[in-house]
């Protein structure tokens, strides 16, 4: 049998925590209450309460009420946080920033399941989190701001963690069918026991669309295997993670808010674009207890990523780019709990990593630099080595100090494959050399409690990315000067309540960040921006009794340019003071919730984005939109679960996101959109046995 102790370190990676009702949880009196555990802030399951900072939680039964096909539909349910969806399984995210693309938006997210990043630092996808089986997973957690001295690069904005889901403590079987609008159709099974010191699950599944525009669908298949042993002194978690899209890739369509004629929005201006993409990573976790006060960690693991796609935004050239990167690494860490409630963790991450890129340009074209041909052909070997330090020290009786540093050492040893030096006006071929970074990460927290389930809490933390590899050696429109470490400071201060009854978390913060690489409204690089955020994030759950409650997530923001830059084109005129591209000012998710049956649930559901400037000059700008979505889940027997939504409840008219970028005779007037989807009923049922 297994102790207390052990049955709740099985079930930890499905923790539930704050702002969603774990309305699947039996209790006597059919009372809805928050969980007040995370595990990512410090690599271990932590109470809320004592973290110096913020981290927002997806739990397991959110993921199974909702059953997103997409990330942005569970991840836009957490404050602070903005996933725009492009077409198929694509995305760009905003977390405590504007909506960032390109290397940017890359490296400026850390993307993780179990602790373990998707890719490596330099490497990044902006879409990455299509990368990992956040549909079966067993809860995500959002951590709003830099990192924390665990975690290094692109942890500069924010990370999400998404926690695999644990093995069940009793045979379960379960098979999963849903369908929905234009030929979308998914199935998922799971299998799962524990035997003796030994749990397993198995999960599976694969999503084929027909695509909402014309000329576009996807096919993706995703696996997860976990596997846990839990010995009296050593306990293991390994984990193998498989995932593989193949994607016919629709585009932006132009024009001035053309995502309000239904006859121009379901177009396609790239119906030769496309993405195929296929990933895995095994790890394995192995926690040894030295004595009841102190243990030790060690994590190896393998990744593998490869893509190819056409990359039709690049008009009219439209290369195709082939990329990859095998890497190995290992993380250790010694956590020390002192007298006193104090806390030591120190550790080290190791990684090695091997990349490929290549760019040719297929077509003919000539015009505006583009040529046919080899643009790119580089081969990079990265070496990342991170030491860090967090410790926790109980000062007062109710006042907790969180202090942590982080050292991280990037090398990149880069090959060119092809010739060096300028090419044409867009393309410029560095020869090859070695680059070297090193970034120190600072962190300082203070908790204070005020009751038994309230905190206040400041918090201090500096975030740092070295380069991605495509920002130092895929160099387009090249001013001469190199990339640089991006570096970002950020205090935080706010107050939190959980437990039952009324919960909230309010949070207000101010960042300051330099060395800020991104592309500009003419298509320019950018490599030494500076950039200020100010913002005030409201978290609240309510239930109005155990059949009736309300959750809220509501974001102010203001996200601005803190360096002037001078252009010949108005839209893309840099002044200090001028809000970034894709920054709204206000953001909100409101969802009514009714537990009709002990087991089942309807929740109707509110988005609200304000209106943002589509270009640097603010020139631009898009109105912004509200939306609402109808979930429900209804155990009709103890084997059969009936679920579906309604998305877009109302049919509004609206993109899922707004762009500008001028083309001559392509797109003159500069306005670009995805557009948001129509009315449509997703259905499924689920049948255990």
């Amino acid at each position: 049998m297994f102790s207390k102790k052990q049955l709740t370190l099985m079930v930890a990676a499905a923790a539930t925590t704050i702002w969603q009702p774990a309305f699947a949880e039996e209790t006597s009196d059919n009372e809805v209450s928050l969980g007040g555990m995370v595990v990512t802030g410090t690599r271990s399951e932590t109470p809320l309460l004592e973290q110096a900072g913020n981290t927002g939680k997806i739990s397991e039964e959110e993921i199974d009420l909702v059953r997103p096909d997409h990330i942005s539909e569970i991840l836009n349910r957490v404050s602070g946080v903005n996933i725009q969806h492009g077409n198929g399984q694509e995305h760009l995210t905003s977390i405590r920033s504007p909506v960032l693309t390109g290397g940017a938006g890359a490296g400026s997210f850390l993307f993780l399941e179990d602790g373990i990043p998707l890719r490596a630092a330099g490497f990044a996808n902006v879409n990455g989190l299509f990368e990992v089986n956040y549909e079966q997973a067993g809860g995500i957690e959002v951590v709003r701001g830099p990192g924390s001295a665990l975690y290094g690069s692109n942890a500069v904005h924010g990370l999400v963690n998404v926690l695999s889901r644990a093995p069940s403590l009793d045979l379960e079987r379960q098979i999963d069918f849903s369908i929905g609008p234009h030929d979308l159709y998914q199935t998922k099974a799971t299998i799962s026991d524990t035997v003796g010191r030994h749990g397993y699950r198995l999960s599976v599944n694969g999503t084929t669309d027909g695509g909402y525009v014309s000329d576009s669908g996807y096919d993706q298949q995703k696996v997860s295997f976990r596997h846990d042993y839990l010995g009296d002194v050593d306990s293991f978690k390994t984990l193998f993670s498989y995932t593989n899209l193949n994607q016919e890739t629709a585009g932006y369509i132009t024009g001035y808010k053309v995502y309000e004629d239904e006859s121009l929005s379901r177009q396609n201006p790239n119906p030769e674009a496309y993405r195929d993409a296929k990933s895995y990573r095994l790890s394995t976790e192995w926690i040894h207890e030295l004595s009841d006060t102190s243990s030790f960690t060690l994590t190896p693991y393998v990744r593998h990523t490869e893509m190819n796609f056409l990359m039709h935004f690049l008009s009219p050239g439209k290369p195709v780019e082939s990329n990859k990167h095998s890497s190995v690494g290992l993380l250790s860490s010694y956590t020390k709990e002192l007298d006193g409630g104090h806390k030591i963790i120190l550790g080290t991450d190791f990684e090695y990593t091997e990349g490929q890129l290549k760019e040719v340009q297929n077509n003919s074209t000539t015009v505006r630099g583009f040529i046919p041909g080899v643009h790119y052909d580089y081969d990079v070997d990265a070496t990342v080595i991170a030491p860090y330090a967090h410790t926790e020290w109980q000062i007062l009786d109710k006042t907790r100090l969180i202090a942590g540093v982080r050292y991280e050492y990037t090398k990149y040893d880069y090959t060119n494959n092809t010739t060096s030096g300028v090419i044409t006006s867009r393309y410029y071929r560095p020869e090859s050399r070695d680059d070297s970074f090193n970034n120190l990460s600072p962190k300082l927290g203070l908790v204070q409690e005020l009751t038994d389930d309230t905190s206040a809490f400041i918090n201090y933390a500096r975030g740092n990315r070295a380069p991605q590899t495509t920002d130092l050696y895929r160099i387009q429109n090249n001013n001469g000067d190199r990339a640089d470490s991006e570096q970002i400071d950020s205090i935080e201060v706010g107050v939190r309540k959980v437990g039952e009854g009324f919960q909230y978390e309010i949070t207000a913060y101010h960042m300051r960040k330099k060395d800020y690489f991104f592309t500009d409204s003419n298509d320019i690089n950018v490599n030494d921006g500076k950039t200020k955020h100010t913002g005030l994030e409201l978290g609240m759950f309510y239930p109005f009794n155990s059949q009736f409650d309300v959750a809220a997530n509501l974001t102010f923001a203001k996200h601005e340019y803190d360096f002037n830059r001078a252009s010949s084109d108005d839209y893309s005129n840099i002044e200090s003071g001028n809000y970034l591209v894709t920054a709204p000012k206000q953001m909100a998710n409101v969802r009514l919730g009714w537990n009709f049956t002990p087991k089942s649930r309807a929740e109707l559901e509110w988005e609200h984005m304000g209106e943002y400037y589509i270009n640097d000059g603010n020139t631009a700008k898009y109105d912004g939109h509200d939306v609402f979505n109808l979930h429900a889940s209804h155990q009709l027997t103890e084997n059969l679960k009936l679920y579906g939504r309604v998305q877009n409840l109302f049919n509004t008219e609206y993109a899922e996101r707004a762009d500008f970028r001028p083309i001559p005779g392509v797109n003159p007037d500069g306005y670009r959109y995805f557009v948001g989807e129509k009315r449509y009923l997703h259905v499924g049922a689920s049948y255990s046995f």
